[in-house]
């Protein structure tokens, strides 16, 4: 079978299950202001409402801590077929919801396949990428996610004004099963990832794979001898290592990576993206607009998200991890306070806005326009930092035994985050109104000083050579200092010519 092996086309199309999820997100935030849904739902309030947003969040929890078990048992490939599979049933139980129960059942179903590409897409992309591009091939993932927002949002603001009656978004809700569909078909013909195979002993497969994506098929070439052995010595130390529960994450030689990969997940939504995302209608409601107007309103912030971080992709890797990370939530620190201080200055308490109990604040004029202006200030340097950053750092950490289950656990970090959050915006936009950006700004402020104590500098480094990184007593504002072992060792290996092959038996004891 014909197998693809371009690492950019691979990223392409295995980021469809980052689609997915911006599928489920704009699949609902274009429809909470719109009268056919409220109407057919029976109109409801800020903590039902904050509840149907939420269960696709707890659905996809425990997608991500299953997905770890599923990948490293099927295989990378396999464990995003049957999500592929699972998300095809969610979206035909939403498009046939009868009531919000049915709705939120639908909705947990397409976040038990949403945890899991969420998790394993990453793990899959980060396994198989070069070291030096692996950001940008796994940022793809969070630009597909924000490539599905904006196609579900543009579907839905169509399905608005050409379909009346519930068929529209019924339809919406249907063509969701599209690209899961697409992603399904697509994985019969994608490589497995080579580090899975070696963790079963399938060597030949791996370096075959290795050589495929590195080298053009070259088994000799020195990127692909000097990766493959690291992949042997990452395995040989796996397999001396206990079986790996959720438990052994947090032992001594680990715990660290498992902070830093949950608590960046973590941070990613306590950064507030979950405002600008679920609730941007919300916001531009309370800020005076109406109508059609809210519905475009959205949908420029969605291209702004879109268009930053596929303007940031190409140089993700020469940044660092740390400093956009760092530059982001001191830079979203200070638009949460602006946004709260113009809200609490120039807005007033109201009963409604425009028959909208949820929303009790009202912020007009050009202080209304300044929030908006904000808002959109704020979704852009979400989409430069944060948004990509907090998944492939997530992807890194941890070593070859651990990275399935690691990076699931702090997956399901995220969305267990993701989904307290997004019950809990609807309510405090009704109770607490502008302060809700001051509890945000607050995060990012703790955010940024842990950051800068904790986390270490991963870009251009090998998944092995992480490892490294972590194990030593620098640093992490000082991990820089730490030289590029992995390069150097190529380079060494191109002056002294091609050696024999490092996989077949005949050549080289394989551990």
């Amino acid at each position: 079978m014909y197998t693809i092996t371009n690492i950019y086309v691979l990223a392409a199309f295995g980021t469809i299950g980052g689609a997915l999820f911006g599928f489920d997100v704009s699949s609902m935030s274009a429809w909470i202001g719109v009268d056919t849904y409220k109407d057919y739902f029976n109109s409801p309030n800020s903590d039902l409402q904050g509840g149907i947003t939420a269960s696709m969040s707890a659905g996809s929890f425990a997608g991500s801590i299953a997905a770890g078990w599923l990948s490293d048992i099927l295989g990378r490939r396999y464990a995003l077929q049957i999500a592929s599979l699972i998300w095809i049933v969610g979206a035909m139980v939403q498009c046939s919801a009868q009531n919000v129960t049915h709705l939120v059942a639908g909705r947990v179903v397409s976040g038990l396949a949403v945890g899991i590409t969420s998790s394993q897409v990453c793990v899959y992309l980060s396994e198989l990428a070069p070291a030096k591009i692996r950001g940008r091939v796994v940022g793809i993932q969070q630009w597909a996610i924000e490539w599905g927002i904006l196609i579900m949002y543009l579907i839905a603001y169509g399905c608005v004004v050409g379909v009346s009656g519930p068929a529209a978004f019924r339809i919406c809700w249907g063509v969701q099963a599209v690209p899961g569909l697409i992603l399904f078909i697509a994985l019969f013909f994608f490589p497995e990832s080579p580090r899975w195979l070696a963790s079963k002993e399938r060597w030949e497969e791996a370096l075959d794979t290795l050589a495929t994506i590195h080298a053009n098929g070259d088994r000799h070439d020195p990127v692909v001898q000097v990766e493959f052995e690291e992949v042997q010595e990452a395995v040989r130390v796996a397999h001396e290592s206990h079986d790996v529960s959720f438990l052994a994450l947090f032992g001594p030689r680990v715990w660290k990576r498992t902070m830093c990969g949950m608590s960046v997940q973590m941070w990613q939504q306590l950064l507030g993206g979950n405002v600008a995302m679920y609730y941007v209608v919300y916001i531009f409601e309370m800020a005076g607009m109406t109508g059609n107007t809210t519905l475009w309103s959205s949908a420029i912030q969605y291209v702004i998200f879109l268009v930053t971080t596929g303007v940031m992709l190409p140089f993700i890797d020469r940044v660092g991890r740390r400093n956009l990370l760092l530059i982001g939530s001191v830079t979203c620190m200070v638009v949460h306070f602006i946004i709260a201080g113009v809200m609490a200055s120039h807005g007033r308490p109201v009963p409604d806005v425009n028959g909208n109990a949820n929303l009790t604040w009202e912020i007009k004029g050009s202080a209304g326009m300044a929030v908006i202006a904000f808002s959109y200030i704020f979704t852009g340097i979400y989409g430069l930092t944060w948004a990509p950053t907090g998944w492939i750092y997530a992807s890194e950490v941890f070593p070859l035994k651990y990275r399935a289950k690691g990076v699931g656990i702090s997956a399901a970090t995220n969305w267990i985050f993701n989904f307290a959050l997004a019950y809990f915006v609807a309510p405090a936009f009704h109770n607490i109104q502008w302060k809700t950006y001051i509890i945000f700004g607050v995060f990012c402020c703790v955010m940024t000083i842990h950051v800068f104590l904790m986390y270490p500098e991963t870009k251009g480094r090998s998944l092995e050579e992480i490892d490294l990184v972590f194990d030593t007593d620098v640093k992490p504002w000082q991990t820089h200092k730490i030289g590029d072992i992995f390069g150097e060792e190529i380079e060494r290996r191109k002056e002294e010519g091609p050696k024999k092959d490092v996989a077949g038996t005949d050549h080289q004891e394989v551990v």
